[in-house]
């Protein structure tokens, strides 16, 4: 059986493209927030919650999965609240920054581990754009504060990399870790 170490119904979403017959066990150990850099962090985090899962289903394959949103080494990560979001987002208005996916394929006593980075270019955002996008709640459970596939949509002036990497889950990566793990995700 397919496990899936998360509770996002984004990320739920994005394996079903890949494959329909998996379970969701969420890991409830607490994550990592600090690494030598964004990179490291989201695979350590991936891992974490993959292996965590693994101990109570090792005849299983766990997937985990770890998003975090960054500019140079400032890692943001869901806010603290309203004005936690709109800090942020004026952070990142007009500006480029970077999404990476630590992924990881516990199976059969291995752990297999990727990544995944994308470049955003946010345009600029006036402080009532901002403050119209924090008031619909969405930015509240994001990292970075933004939802590429919701309302922030609007405010992305481009990406370079993978847009299922931003919302959560590289789906092209995935399938390719998982072929190097001998997993078939059809």
């Amino acid at each position: 059986m397919i496990i899936l170490a998360s509770s996002s119904p984004r990320r739920q979403e994005l394996l079903k493209k890949l494959c329909t017959n998996f379970k969701i066990e969420v890991c409830k150990d607490e994550e990592l927030h600090k690494a030598a850099n964004p990179k490291v962090l989201a695979i350590k985090n991936a891992s974490h919650k993959a292996e965590s899962v693994a101990k109570n289903f090792p005849q299983d394959i766990v997937i985990g999965a770890d998003t975090i949103v960054a500019m140079g080494d400032k890692i943001f990560e869901k806010p603290n609240g309203k004005s936690g979001a709109i800090e942020t987002l004026k952070t990142l208005s007009g500006k480029r920054h970077e999404v990476f996916t630590g992924l990881a394929i516990c199976v059969g006593g291995k752990i297999f581990t990727d990544f995944d980075v994308t470049e955003v270019f946010f345009g600029e955002m006036s402080d009532e754009e901002i403050a119209a996008y924090v008031a619909t709640g969405e930015p509240l459970d994001k990292s970075g504060s933004y939802a590429l596939q919701g309302g922030a949509a609007k405010f992305i002036k481009k990406i370079h990399g993978d847009w299922s990497n931003v919302v959560g889950l590289p789906l092209y990566k995935l399938r390719q870790l998982a072929k190097n793990a001998g997993i078939n995700l059809i």
